[in-house]
């Protein structure tokens, strides 16, 4: 027995020596500085642990393991993972409450998704292929609408073309029934004052045009028909003729060129008596207007062609064919 515990305190110093000076080496690897009374108590309880050992004693005799001893530490330490183990195994009020979805749930979810959105879709095309059939049947009916028009307007067009053509002939008749006929044409006083050109469109909207005597026979029937028409006073009234195109040619509405003139002549002096180097002021010779005056009025009462300014406003006659 005693030998066994001198082998035992021979043995042990040794083992412990060794132990604590790797222990040593790892904790001041580890930079702790405050273990040293640490050590020391389980250099303490590492001997008294071997010294029982060997000396056959009852691990439970002597006195209890101070606290603080590795012992106290492993059984601690092992508490605690025990406890955090059944800490982990109690189930949580809210993992009982909202379990974590599995990937079948997952997939059920997806799909549902997939359907409501595939539902959408079709609500959708139904939608967008009513909007397209009405859009056609709107189509349609523009394109109706616009052929309806079109016919409208040809109607239209035709009914304004047929009432030029009655107002013409309407205009026709009116001066050859009213006005002075004349061979293959007819004159037609208008006592409603008119621009030379506004009088000219008014002819023409009936039919005919401004007056336009061919020849002295026409001018001198012209002249007796005015006269007439006006009397007992003198009227200038606007005839076809003009010199716009060029001063000094003088042309038709028609274009032709005028083959005679009636210009107004001042009155001459009576035989003995001398000429006056001045015109007359109030009947100088015709014409005498120059660029400011290029249309021709017919006066009423002797026949005598005067170069007014076309922009004066005079009765006009009208000359319609027969």
């Amino acid at each position: 027995m005693q030998a066994a515990w001198l082998l035992g305190a021979l043995v042990v110093p040794q083992l412990l020596s060794f132990g604590h000076g790797a222990r040593g080496a790892e904790r001041e690897w580890e930079g702790v500085w405050g273990g040293a009374q640490e050590e020391e108590r389980e250099r303490e309880a590492l001997m008294l642990k071997h010294l029982q050992e060997a000396l056959g004693l009852p691990a439970g005799r002597g006195d209890e393991n101070p606290p603080g001893t590795v012992e106290d530490k492993e059984d601690w330490e092992m508490e605690e993972d025990q406890g955090d183990e059944e800490e982990e195994a109690t189930p949580t009020p809210s993992s009982s409450l909202s379990p974590s979805p599995t990937p079948e749930d997952t997939v059920t979810y997806i799909l549902g998704r997939l359907a409501g959105l595939d539902a959408g879709l079709h609500q959708l095309h139904v939608r967008l292929h009513a909007l397209d059939t009405r859009v056609v049947e709107l189509t349609q009916g523009l394109r109706q609408l616009r052929n309806a028009a079109g016919d409208t307007r040809d109607a239209l067009q035709g009914l304004q073309e047929a009432q030029g053509r009655a107002e013409r002939e309407h205009g026709r008749l009116e001066g050859c029934l009213k006005g002075l006929r004349l061979g293959h044409k007819c004159f037609l006083l208008s006592r409603d004052f008119e621009a030379q050109a506004a009088a000219q469109a008014r002819c023409t909207a009936r039919g005919g045009s401004l007056a336009q005597p061919a020849d002295r026979q026409q001018m001198e029937a012209l002249t007796r028909y005015l006269r007439a028409a006006l009397a007992p006073y003198n009227w200038p009234v606007w005839l076809g003729v003009h010199d716009r195109r060029a001063e000094g040619l003088y042309l038709f509405e028609n274009g032709q060129r005028v083959s005679f003139f009636a210009w107004h002549r001042a009155p001459r002096p009576e035989p003995g008596a001398r000429p006056s180097a001045t015109p007359h002021p109030l009947s100088p010779d015709q014409p005498n207007g120059g660029t400011l005056e290029n249309c021709v009025a017919q006066a009423s009462d002797d026949g005598s062609w005067w170069d007014h300014d076309c922009q004066r406003r005079l009765y006009y006659v009208c000359e319609f064919p027969f």
